[in-house]
């Protein structure tokens, strides 16, 4: 089948993802400036996450433009993926309202890496549908960044239990490293 339903699907349901979001922000009580200091926590919870939906939304967007059909496999991959990503939300609200304490920051963590695995996944079905010589397939290469990032929340789980400060600095190393252009399906496509 054509991939137009799929494409259509995954940017409504990413824009919702980002609409809820932003509906969890609370307005601050009062007029002045120093009632934005204990909303920090919140704010910075909602621009991490803005960006890991901004990066999900742009890799998926560029993945899709190097095949022309889904199997039915694709379609239950990518809503594994979507599943994940629905998860933003909460595991960003849960957080942030708790200043980056251990369970929360843990387990928006393992979002990140379900999320990171199932992107994976959904990828190679796709390759598995357009074949090994695929444009997605030469595109991809050894695909170092989608092999790393599991690793990085990984890491980033384990270090919540120590410091989470530091699990959130492994989480904003990994969304700065994807948000450094990937031109490699640009490059393979001649966009």
């Amino acid at each position: 089948m054509g991939k137009g339903r799929l494409e259509a699907f995954s940017d409504g349901v990413i824009a919702i993802i980002i609409t809820v979001m932003v509906l969890e922000l609370k307005v601050p009580g009062d007029g002045t400036l120093a009632s934005l200091p204990p909303l920090a926590p919140v704010l910075l919870s909602y621009v991490l996450s803005f960006i890991y939906v901004g990066i999900y939304w742009n890799n998926h967007h560029h993945m899709l433009s190097t095949i022309q059909r889904v199997s039915g496999g694709g379609l239950w991959a990518n809503l594994h993926l979507l599943f994940w990503l629905s998860l933003f939300p909460f595991t960003t609200a849960w957080m942030g309202e708790n200043h980056f304490s251990t369970w929360p920051t843990a387990v928006y963590g393992v979002v990140l890496l379900m999320a990171a695995l199932a992107y994976g996944v959904l990828q190679q079905v796709l390759i598995a549908r357009e074949g090994e010589a695929s444009l997605l397939r030469r595109a991809v290469g050894r695909d170092w960044k989608g092999k790393l990032s599991p690793v990085f929340y990984a890491i980033g789980i384990a270090l919540t239990f120590w410091r989470p400060w530091a699990a959130q600095a492994v989480y904003v190393l990994c969304a700065l490293l994807w948000l450094i252009p990937d031109r490699r399906i640009e490059h393979a496509t001649g966009a």
